[in-house]
């Protein structure tokens, strides 16, 4: 009798262990389908924020050489700065490629 009752003892565990397994598995499923529609609307966002990033540059640029706003030297400085790069570029170019040595 008492083995009886171990054996539906341990039935009822394991039923348990595994409406349990089942029932976390769905879970699971459900937060990584939630993880994964986070993340792409985090890069979604992020990209958002790098377009309005860039328009709004722009348009301090715009303004400051407009001379419309307060943002006039920090206009010059971007302008500088992007020509500074440009003759640093252009130097490049007419610099010769240095080939290697055949030995």
């Amino acid at each position: 009798m008492a083995d009886k009752s171990v054996i539906t003892n341990l039935e009822a565990r394991v039923k348990q262990l595994i409406d349990d397994h089942k029932r976390l598995s769905e879970l699971c499923s459900e937060l990584t389908a939630q993880r994964d529609t986070l993340r792409s609307e985090k890069r979604t966002l992020e990209e958002r924020v790098r377009e309005l990033d860039a328009e709004l540059a722009r348009m301090q640029l715009t303004e400051g050489l407009a001379g419309e706003s307060r943002n006039r030297e920090k206009a010059r400085a971007r302008v500088n700065r992007l020509m500074r790069e440009v003759d640093k570029c252009i130097a490049l170019l007419g610099q010769p490629l240095a080939v290697p040595k055949a030995e």
